[in-house]
């Protein structure tokens, strides 16, 4: 019986783990897709306003 109550240990353990990592890799992707999101706010803010943004030197 000693064995079965390591297996169940080892089992939960994993299960643990690969919850921890699937939650790393969520915050990963939202993390990410803010990234990309704020960027395509500003180039589109770039895009229709780019005098404003971009003062180019003379």
């Amino acid at each position: 019986m000693g064995g079965l109550n390591m297996n169940k240990m080892l089992l939960l353990l994993i299960l643990a783990s690969l919850q921890g990592c699937t939650v790393l890799a969520v915050a990963d992707a939202a993390g990410s897709a803010a990234v990309y999101g704020l960027k395509t706010v500003v180039n589109t803010v770039d895009a229709i306003t780019p005098d404003v943004v971009n003062k180019k030197k003379k």
